[in-house]
């Protein structure tokens, strides 16, 4: 309680000095995600006195919002592109995933989408440096253009022209200590003359884990029985992961580019979770992963772009386990392997036309195949083995306009026509996306967004499965679970080209996540994907930049969430609940001194209570502090820095609804890290798009 009342102060005693500033920053939303699998994926006023001759850090272009971010980078510089989005106002990280005022957001690079999974797009983001960035470009709904429905970040890099053969690198080391400790190197090259470039990146991760779980249960049986269930859960791991890349440019002419990348991850690991109490079991897990993705993109001077890529994904794991519960012992081995192939061609129009208008065209084929099997062996009463061969196809055509009216009005509609078909679904669905923008003077802008868009669940996760944790804990898959639609709308006002303030309401219809629940017919807690009948989220945001003459910059982001679930049909439980979610951020530079560059950098969060089905999640929040000193003209860079300096930031979730009574106490550490990296020949890196896994295993 201490240290929440702690966090608090020091999160929000900042601001009461601050009465006549401007300038730029981050804001907030949800997720948790457990150690071992088993996902929880639980989710002022202004100032009276602005300064004058700033320019604005952002800028509207049709629908999207245009930030200068490599100037709102100045006072707080980020260590990699993923640290730099974070810089956005209304970007928040939950738990290792990017936001943007509540709702998930695709980041895509210079406007390609690819097929790498969010978690292997974030390691790419996070090798590269940040001054690549030239701006970035925010679309609460993307138009149909950019092959991507829903919110939308789209980075714009910065590309060399000079006619003179030039190499430039980066290299970059990074320690951090948990409760283990983790390291990072990378290393990255740029080759560039004329018409021909070239760029090289490898990054290294190794390190250590360390994680408890402690579980208070009641369980109740269906003959009326309750057994009451205390355990304590510790984890121990370790990995190392491999992410290169190769990318080649050539240029015919100007709009006229042959691009070819190239990006390979290797991850391994092992863990070994040991559990007592009600229950005692030896859980231990090795796991080897393997992408490689080809892409090619050819852009034509008429407006003319075509590409192709192939992905390819094998995970195979191992784990064996030993658990014994009430005299009953259970001991056996699970290899599993999850293969995909998938191919993606796509062929896209843009032309600007007479008038203020512009049209846009566009179809897309990505075909997928799952080769994914589970076996069991070496024990007694084993489960059932599994093996499937799963094919689904994805058919995308689109078409859109925009308009603009003199420089007070623009307008921007597209409607999608897509056909999934997989063993379960073939169907047709349509996605209209509106976007208009007004300004109805030179300070103001208005924007109103509509779109629709629909989220397939994770390949393992309709299997046919199950994973075993303990003798009492099970992850089981779900081949009913239907993709979920998404329909949103929101009204962004922008003052000043500082001040953001949005409305904004989904619905989504199906929305699936994975819930916990304690079976009534046997003494087993199961983990499982289902769909609720809906999900809806209504929200308002305030993002206000702080600025104390040169001494400190910042900003303050506040959130209010109005979250609403229901399903009719959960287990035999039906639930239909509701609850605000309050949220605040404050992120500040303080410069310390110029010379030599030093700089303090103070962040904070708090999070009110949160649902999740059943769930209930508690208010939580964090602090977190970096130092850093700039070295050598700017060549070079250290940093120091302390993150969720009072252990507030992690919750533990619990469910306290009719039969069901179960608390999760999930282990939280502060982390502590070092990091150093130096520009050689003015690094600035040739940057690429990420391939979308994000619903591999």
């Amino acid at each position: 309680m201490k240290r929440t009342i702690m966090l608090a102060a020091l999160c929000l005693t900042a601001p009461v000095a601050l009465q006549a500033q401007t300038e730029e920053r981050t804001l907030s939303a949800d997720s948790i995600v457990s150690l071992d699998g088993r996902l929880d994926s639980l989710y002022r006023t202004l100032p009276e006195v602005m300064i004058t001759g700033e320019r604005p850090v952002v800028k509207a272009e049709g629908g999207k919002l245009v930030y200068d971010l490599p100037r709102m980078l100045a006072d707080r510089p980020a260590d990699n592109l993923y640290e730099a989005l974070k810089h956005l106002p209304g970007v928040v990280e939950q738990e290792g995933r990017l936001t943007l005022s509540g709702q998930s957001v695709r980041v895509v690079l210079d406007g390609k989408v690819t097929t790498l999974s969010t978690e292997q797009l974030y390691a790419l983001l996070k090798s590269m440096p940040a001054d690549r960035i030239e701006q970035a470009e925010v679309m609460y709904n993307a138009p149909a253009r950019y092959q991507v429905r829903g919110a939308l970040i789209n980075i714009s890099l910065k590309h060399s022209d000079k006619e003179k053969p030039t190499l430039q690198g980066e290299a970059y080391a990074h320690y951090e200590q948990q409760h283990e400790a983790a390291f990072v190197q990378r290393a990255a090259l740029l080759y560039s003359h004329r018409r021909f470039s070239a760029d090289l990146l490898y990054r290294h991760g190794h390190g250590r884990s360390y994680s408890t779980t402690g579980k208070e249960a009641r369980h109740t049986l269906s003959d009326g029985t309750l057994h009451t269930l205390c355990t304590d859960e510790q984890g121990r791991g370790s990995y190392y992961s491999h992410n290169f890349r190769l990318g080649m440019d050539y240029a015919f002419a100007k709009n006229h580019t042959l691009s070819m990348a190239y990006n390979g991850i290797h991850e391994a690991s092992d863990s070994d979770i040991r559990t007592q109490g009600f229950l005692h079991s030896d859980v231990t897990r090795t796991a080897d992963k393997w992408l490689h993705n080809l892409r090619l993109d050819y852009v034509t001077p008429i407006g003319l772009t075509a590409g192709a890529e192939m992905t390819y994904y094998r995970t195979p794991s191992t784990q064996w386990l030993e658990s014994e519960m009430q005299g009953s012992a259970t001991r056996f081995r699970s290899d599993e392997l999850q293969r995909i192939n998938r191919w993606k061609y796509f062929l896209a129009g843009e032309h600007t036309l007479a008038g203020g208008w512009g049209v846009n065209y566009g179809a897309l084929l990505q075909t997928g195949i799952d080769h994914s099997s589970q076996h069991y062996s070496q024990g007694t009463d084993l489960p059932a083995s599994m093996s499937s061969r799963r094919r689904e196809e994805t058919l995308n055509l689109y078409a859109g306009f925009s308009k603009s009216v003199g420089k007070r009005l623009s307008l921007d509609f597209s409607l999608a026509a897509e056909r999934y078909h997989s063993p379960a679904w073939n169907e047709w669905d349509f996605y209209p996306t509106f976007n208009l923008s007004f300004r109805p003077a030179d300070a103001h802008i208005l924007q109103l967004a509509f779109g629709g868009s629909k989220e397939y669940p994770d390949y393992w996760a309709v299997q046919d499965a199950v994973s075993y944790i303990s003798s009492y804990s099970e992850v089981q898959g779900n081949p009913l679970l239907k993709p979920y639609t998404l329909y949103n709308a929101s009204l962004t006002y922008t003052l000043q080209g500082r001040y953001v303030f949005r409305l904004w309401m989904d619905h989504m219809d199906d929305f699936a996540v994975q819930t916990l629940y304690q079976s009534p017919d046997r003494l087993a807690e199961i983990y499982r994907y289902v769909n609720f009948d809906y999900w809806q989220q209504s929200g308002i945001m305030a993002s206000l930049p702080l600025k104390i003459k040169k001494v400190m910059s910042g900003r303050l982001n506040a959130m209010a969430i109005f979250i609403r679930q229901k399903d009719s049909d959960f287990y035999d439980l039906p639930f239909s609940r509701h609850r605000l979610l309050p949220m605040l951020t404050l992120n500040t530079t303080w410069t310390l001194a110029s010379r030599p560059d030093l700089k303090l950098q103070v962040d904070g969060r708090l999070q009110g209570r949160a649902i999740q089905g059943i769930y209930d999640l508690p208010a939580s929040g964090t602090l977190n502090l970096a130092l850093r000193l700039g070295l050598l003209h700017g060549q070079a860079s250290l940093k120091l820095y302390a993150n969720d300096l009072f252990r507030t930031a992690g919750i533990s979730p619990y469910i306290r609804y009719a039969t069901q009574w179960v608390t999760n106490n999930y282990s939280c550490y502060r982390t502590l890290g070092l990091s150093l990296t130096y520009k050689l020949g003015g690094y600035k890196e040739k940057q690429r798009e990420a391939v979308d896994a994000s619903r591999f295993k």
